[in-house]
């Protein structure tokens, strides 16, 4: 009887806490007060296309570049004057580190958002992109098929059949 290395049992789920302990902790936000001109210098320079919006420490929404620019076009191609606060998405998608990949991936093309904040109670944790998602799936998956291409070039010759004479 052959047994099989790989065990029946799956994989414990992947969660976003995974994609935070590679990305690390470096964050970016913006108050909702400041211009908007300021924020997309920052998301230029910093060449990041989110910036979460914080007050008095909660987070109130979140500015993309899919805002801004649609901000400039509303405003005949110019930034303005305009402030974060009018611009931003204040109901963002947020998640906590314990959610799994596949909720966060299934939540992130249901509403076509290319960046969450990840929440731990009130604290903000960090943001991740579908990037980050995405790229988290292909390498599980490159894992999992490298494991099985091992198993089946190392499976073992049957015993007890007929043998070339």
């Amino acid at each position: 009887m052959l047994s099989c290395p790989i065990s029946d049992s799956p994989l414990p789920a992947m969660k976003v806490s995974d994609i935070l302990r590679v990305k690390g902790n470096t964050l970016y936000t913006v108050s909702p007060d400041q211009s908007l001109a300021l924020a997309v210098d920052t998301m230029a320079e910093r060449d990041i296309g989110s910036l979460v919006v914080m007050e008095f420490g909660d987070l109130v929404g979140m500015l993309t570049f899919r805002e801004a620019i649609a901000a400039i076009v509303k405003n005949g191609g110019t930034v303005g004057t305009s402030l974060v606060r009018s611009v931003m998405d204040d109901h963002p998608l947020t998640c906590t580190p314990e959610t799994e990949i596949d909720e966060v991936r299934r939540m992130m093309l249901g509403r076509h958002a290319r960046y969450m904040p990840v929440l731990n109670g009130r604290q903000l944790m960090g943001v991740i992109s579908f990037y980050d998602v995405a790229k988290t799936v292909v390498d599980a998956q490159d894992f999992e098929n490298r494991m099985l291409k091992a198993y089946i070039r190392d499976w073992p010759a049957e015993d007890g059949g007929a043998q070339a004479a």
